[in-house]
């Protein structure tokens, strides 16, 4: 991943335009008219082979002709001439383009225009935007290196999208709406700089406040996870994604991987990044819109306030359909607005306080309803009557988010000319409102996604926990010896073996090669049984004919085998029959049949899925996917958002299902996906869940040599590779390991246990507090960008562990160069701890292949400057007026 060049994309000194026409209707012209009138302050160069003049700017006939070097380059040139264009720019020192020309692929001659194109600029470091682009807009700049029909004014939010086609519908759109961008770019062919590189850069944009996605494929997963998740820290950031249809779905050989539909995954990409998905365009800024008001709310349960009962009504329709739930009103509650509503006020949720509702109507219900604890956010409707000001309900309101700041408001005023005072007054003290109870709703549930999303995005799950060393050895074993037969397709019992070794409770399972033998198993197993044909060919046994439940003797098992074995030879005479599986006949009271496996997805790498299980699971379709490592946390979010959630909670005298049961079933899955990648599908289903736990009736396992083809997690998990035992010079004992999310607390302890003389020298100024949001940011890291080593001490009377001193290096999106830090509690000073703290840190930039790693120091740290001298920094020459001096050192990287 890299913004190197980036800013001679969206902050260039001068633009060349290659390909620039006056012919009317031309590509060429529309490029030249955008960039000659966008206002830019540099020079604009146009340059045609035939032409004096371009919109009456003096136009060069040829590259070499320049008279300065550009820093940002559009083309819009013949597609054969792209790659002698980008050579002859790259050679002269231009450091970015935007290739707008269309039709790089590979012609009838062989040759891949593409190809050559970025070979002509990686030798000169010189980015790509494009191919088949319709440019880059940064309205702040005065650029529009674009053939968009329009200029769209300045803004705050961010538009990335794949499509040229939904950029100038999108810009259409927000013109008319009056709303503003810091920077719009089409990415097109995605020849070099993709949404993994935008991400990177607008993560850390000032004029940045939202970043809205249009996305038709992501084309390096980890890379645009990595970016996604630090963008997504920072900003707000809204994803649509086309392509939501089922033939997304890839042919597998398991129902996993048919479940495991490409557009599941991206959604559970998106979730997982901390980005908020959307469906359709007006979507897309209503989002961020909603999102910019930051309100905030917890859970998804809503109240409805309304004068109208039809209203209230169309509102509790939509959070129905929306997922939402209607918060209950509790006994207290309804106490008190008996005493102070009209005796036909509906007494419940949705809160009719009828149609002559005046303005202290609206204010009295609003400060009983806020007090509720079961209520994430109020939606305040007002419907037009003429017994009641509007706008008198609507300053109720206003005063209400006064007296609560912290309540979570939104509002539906209905109606047009009566309506529109009330939702202007709105706009202007910056209280959300919406035209219609619907789009309420939705930003409602916006919000709540968000917000499960953002928690989502701060799980950072271990990996290697749950299984040891041993058991993975065996496992590694077991699929080793199926490759190396030839074979792709382990057997029921292998696959249950595998399950067993990972901690995945199985049903006894014994193979049989013959009828007879199978009749012998049955002995062994007692009845009643299960009789399963074993054949490599034939996934799902039961379309077949290959399952008989509820064998009652070794007599009955084998007629069964016999007419299973003659029944199968004759619908599939090709398929290679491996023998049968005899397993016990479980029947559990109440038990619901669930499906949990692994599947593989070309993009994201390996992905867990759970539903609902059985014959018709595909059909049924109920079904969640997560992007391993998976933690208890995340693996309840999976349970909780499938419709077969709702059983397993428990019913009528149906006791509830375990959860922590099925938890750490999945929990397991995310651990062999991670630890064990030649396996490339695997199936539990069902996998049997009652009151009494759960066991796995049947699994098939599907397994590939490991090769560079894999796709590997799209999330790194915690390295647990990097923990260490370490000892100080006075023989102290200390275990040194990479930061974790649930260290905040004790972050924050450390921090309250250090003088504010060593937190002003490690922050470079006073820090009087260390609240929430910058704990969670140092504790929650992404491993692929950033490492924080911290130094745990014996724990505490309470058990836990107390942090000692943390150094952290940050590295560029390159990862060529890294900033450290470091503190060590003011009580553990002196003791070697920060030497040692800072060795380790050295060692990890060394492993991870950095060039070189800086940090600024105080200059009256001289404690900090001396160590640095120590370990083979060097101070780099700096005004000696500065506060701070900057330390280098460089790493041999041959």
């Amino acid at each position: 991943m890299s913004i190197r060049n980036f800013d001679a994309i969206f902050s260039p000194r001068s633009i060349a335009l290659v390909g620039a026409s006056n012919e009317p209707g031309t590509v060429g012209r529309v490029l030249a008219e955008n960039l000659l009138r966008g206002g830019f302050a540099g020079p604009v160069m146009t340059v045609n082979p035939h032409e004096f003049a371009i919109q009456s700017t003096l136009n060069y006939r040829s590259i070499d002709a320049l008279p300065i070097t550009p820093d940002l380059a559009v083309v819009a040139t013949p597609a054969a001439a792209v790659p002698g264009v980008i050579g002859e720019l790259a050679r002269r020192g231009c450091r970015a383009a935007v290739v707008i020309s269309a039709g790089l692929g590979i012609g009838k001659d062989g040759r891949d225009l593409k190809r050559e194109m970025l070979e002509a600029a990686r030798p000169h470091l010189m980015r790509i935007v494009g191919p088949n682009c319709i440019g880059v807009i940064s309205p702040a700049k005065g650029i529009n290196a674009s053939f968009a029909h329009l200029t769209p004014r300045s803004g705050d939010i961010a538009l990335v999208s794949q499509s040229g086609a939904i950029v100038t519908s999108v810009l259409d759109w927000a013109d008319e709406r009056g709303i503003g961008f810091s920077h719009v770019m089409s990415l097109g062919d995605m020849g070099d700089v993709d949404f993994g590189d935008m991400l990177d850069f607008l993560a850390g944009d000032r004029a940045t406040r939202s970043i809205l996605l249009y996305v038709e494929n992501v084309t390096h997963a980890k890379k645009f996870m990595s970016a996604a998740r630090i963008a997504a820290r920072a900003k707000h950031v809204v994803v649509i994604k086309a392509g939501r249809s089922a033939e997304g779905a890839r042919a597998a050989q398991s129902h996993t991987g048919a479940l495991a539909g490409a557009d599941a995954v991206y959604d559970a990409a998106f979730r997982r990044a901390g980005l908020l998905r959307v469906g359709q365009l007006d979507e897309m800024f209503e989002a961020a819109a909603t999102l910019a008001t930051r309100l905030r709310v917890v859970d998804d349960r809503l109240t409805i306030l309304t004068n109208g009962g039809g209203a209230g009504v169309l509102a509790v329709d939509a959070l129905d359909a929306e997922g939402g739930r209607l918060a209950a009103l509790s006994d207290q509650a309804i106490a008190r607005l008996d005493a102070v509503m009209p005796a036909a006020w509906s007494r419940g949720n949705p809160v009719d306080i009828i149609g002559d509702a005046d303005g202290a109507r609206y204010a009295a219900a609003l400060e009983i309803l806020g007090e509720e604890q079961d209520s994430d956010a109020i939606l305040v409707i007002n419907c037009p009557t003429a017994v009641a000001s509007p706008m008198q309900g609507a300053q109720a309101v206003a005063d209400a988010t006064v007296q609560r700041p912290q309540l979570p408001i939104l509002t539906t005023w209905l109606g047009g000319t009566a309506a529109a005072p009330a939702r202007a007054f709105f706009a202007s003290r910056k209280i959300a409102t919406f035209d219609g109870p619907d789009k309420a709703i939705r930003a409602f549930m916006h919000l709540h996604r968000y917000r499960r999303n953002q928690e989502m995005l701060m799980e950072t799950p271990a990996a290697g926990v749950v299984i040891g060393p041993v058991d993975l050895e065996a496992a590694r074993a077991l699929v080793r010896q199926a490759l190396a037969s030839g074979r792709t397709v382990l057997t029921e019992p292998e696959s249950k073996q595998l399950l067993s070794l990972f901690g995945i409770p199985i049903v006894q399972t014994l193979l049989a090669a013959d009828p007879e033998e199978a009749g012998r198993r049955f002995q062994d197993v007692g009845g009643p049984a299960v009789l399963k044909i074993v054949s490599p060919a034939i996934s799902h046994k039961s379309d077949v004919g290959g399952v008989r439940l509820n064998i009652r003797s070794a007599e009955e098992m084998v007629a069964a085998a016999r007419t299973m074995l003659e029944s199968i030879r004759q619908t599939l005479p090709e398929a290679p029959l491996e023998g049968f599986s005899v397993q016990p006949m479980v029947v559990r009271a109440d038990a619901q049949e669930l499906i949990a496996g692994i599947a593989s997805d070309p993009t994201f790498g390996p992905v867990v899925l759970f539903g609902r299980g059985g014959k018709a699971t595909e059909v049924i379709g109920d079904r969640a996917i997560g992007l391993p490592p998976l933690n208890s946390v995340l693996a309840r979010e999976m349970i909780a958002s499938t419709r077969i959630s709702r059983l397993l909670a428990g019913f009528r005298d149906v006791p509830p299902v375990p959860l922590d049961r099925i938890v750490d079933v999945l929990i397991r899955l995310s651990e062999l996906a991670v630890l064990l990648p030649e396996v490339a599908e695997l199936d539990i289903n069902p996998l049997l869940a009652n009151a009494g736990g759960v066991i796995a009736l049947d699994a098939r396992v599907s397994v590939r040599a490991v090769s560079g083809a894999i796709v590997s997690p799209a999330i790194r998990p915690y390295p647990r590779e990097f923990e260490q035992p370490i000892e100080l010079a006075d023989g102290t004992p200390l275990l040194l390991r990479p930061i974790r999310p649930e260290d905040e607390a004790a972050l924050v302890a450390m921090v309250e246990r250090c003088t504010p003389r060593d937190l002003r020298l490690r922050f470079m100024g006073q820090m009087r507090a260390f609240p929430h949001q910058t704990a969670a940011r140092f504790s929650q890291i992404d491993y692929d960008r950033e490492m924080a080593l911290v130094a745990m001490g014996e724990p505490d009377e309470a058990g836990k562990l107390s942090i000692l001193g943390v150094v952290r290096l940050v590295s560029d999106p390159e990862n060529g160069a890294a900033e450290f830090a470091v503190l060590v509690r003011s009580d553990m000073k002196g003791r070697g701890l920060g030497y040692r703290l800072m060795t380790a840190i050295l060692d990890y930039g060394r492993r991870r292949g950095l060039q070189r790693v800086y940090g600024e120091i105080l200059r009256e740290n001289a404690t900090m400057l001396r160590m640095a001298r120590e370990l083979g920094f060097e101070t780099e020459e700096s005004d000696p007026q500065d506060d701070t001096v900057k330390v280098v050192v460089a790493f041999d990287t041959r």
